[in-house]
């Protein structure tokens, strides 16, 4: 007896990545005109998801959307001021009238202005809390109320190690981070009664546009990565990567946590401690 078996190849390019439960979701990502936030958006949508691109800057936001679309999905561009109460309310009901539901939100939009903090400006300092802690929780009540209503979301906030590593002659930056961190927290807690997870991706080292002028500078590219365990600089797309496994069912049970995406740089301070015959020896050329 001979048995056939029949062997079904699926062209879709989206093909094996539902592991994670993000197909036909509808995913709304902050900031997600450019770096981290675009590369997000674009993997949202190679999972299958369907993709709001919010960015302060419309043409960015579109151009995003445009591109999530061509992966077969349904998108939005939004153009939107995280700072303004009115402006994200309204995105968020645009969101709904087109899509009828809001299953994740990334906040990620965010800025970083120079400054030590004995001479900052308090206008910069307000500026920066205003876009990394307010707007974030100005989007999560207004696209996390569908999620609270229908009993299921998940909200991944894009923080630094800068939030529990202090960088200097960074204004508020590093504050705000630490805030982020402290307001996803209580946002698992009060809103996960409701079936709304809320974490924290802690990026470490990232090459963004928000970065870029570092690496332009001769053999800071060289002297970062040397400082990695993994041996490289981080890019957008392993913070897309990780924030797939938060925002999807894999991570049901995983919420009010602080995830460093950071090729294991935060774990290398003792390595700065002089302990001698401890010392790895020097290899010979």
């Amino acid at each position: 007896m001979t048995i056939e078996q029949t062997v079904t190849v699926d062209t879709d390019p989206r093909a094996g990545r539902d592991w994670l439960g993000l197909r036909d979701r509808v995913a709304v990502v902050t900031g997600a005109g450019s770096g981290i936030g675009a590369a997000i958006a674009m993997e949202f949508a190679a999972c299958g998801a369907h993709v709001v691109a919010l960015d302060v800057h419309v043409a960015g936001a579109v151009e995003v959307a445009d591109r999530a679309a061509g992966l077969g999905v349904e998108t939005l561009g939004v153009g939107a001021d995280i700072t303004d109460p009115d402006a994200v309310n309204a995105a968020a009901q645009q969101a709904l009238e087109r899509f009828g539901r809001i299953d994740v939100l990334v906040n990620n939009a965010g800025i970083m202005l120079p400054g030590e903090l004995a001479a900052i400006d308090l206008a910069d300092w307000q500026r920066v809390f205003d876009v990394n802690v307010t707007g974030y929780l100005l989007c999560a009540r207004a696209f996390g109320a569908d999620m609270r209503a229908r009993g299921s979301g998940s909200i991944v906030h894009i923080a630094s190690i800068s939030a529990s590593n202090p960088q200097s002659s960074s204004g508020a930056y590093s504050p705000s981070k630490a805030a982020v961190s402290m307001l996803s927290q209580t946002l698992a807690v009060e809103w996960g009664p409701a079936g709304v997870r809320s974490n924290v991706l802690s990026p470490g080292m990232t090459r963004t546009p928000l970065t870029e002028s570092f690496y332009t500078q001769p053999g800071v590219t060289e002297r970062r990565s040397a400082v990695v365990p993994i041996g490289r600089v981080g890019t957008p797309q392993d913070l897309a990567n990780a924030a797939m496994w938060l925002a999807g069912d894999r991570a049901g049970y995983v919420t009010g946590q602080d995830i460093q995406v950071d090729g294991g740089f935060c774990r290398t301070l003792m390595n700065h401690v002089p302990r001698p015959g401890y010392e790895a020896a020097p290899t010979a050329d």
